[in-house]
């Protein structure tokens, strides 16, 4: 597991972009799916999508509700070598 994501138990799940952070309620938390390559997380007013390798391994800690904060890397962090998880992209979309 990289530093970077934070294995604790939260209300909330802080997403920091670039540009932007959200921070979205784990009480309004539908469901995650997904594999080793792409997460998406529904939120009832937002829906996530991680993109990366080796997700399969935070899966069951983002449906248990155990990580505070998802954070996705700049760019020189998308080329680290890294033995874990490895996030390469998250997006948020509102949910209509």
């Amino acid at each position: 597991m990289t530093g970077a994501l934070n294995e604790i138990a939260s209300s909330n799940l802080e997403i920091v972009l670039p540009k932007c952070t959200f921070v979205l309620p784990w009480s309004q938390f539908l469901f995650a799916e997904g594999g080793n390559d792409v997460i998406r997380l529904a939120f009832s007013t937002h829906d996530v999508v991680v993109t990366g390798s080796r997700l399969g391994l935070i899966l069951e800690d983002l449906s248990a509700q155990r990580l505070s904060r998802l954070p996705e890397p700049v760019r020189a962090e998308k080329f680290a070598s890294i033995t874990g998880p490895q996030i390469t992209s998250v997006s948020v979309q509102k949910v209509d």
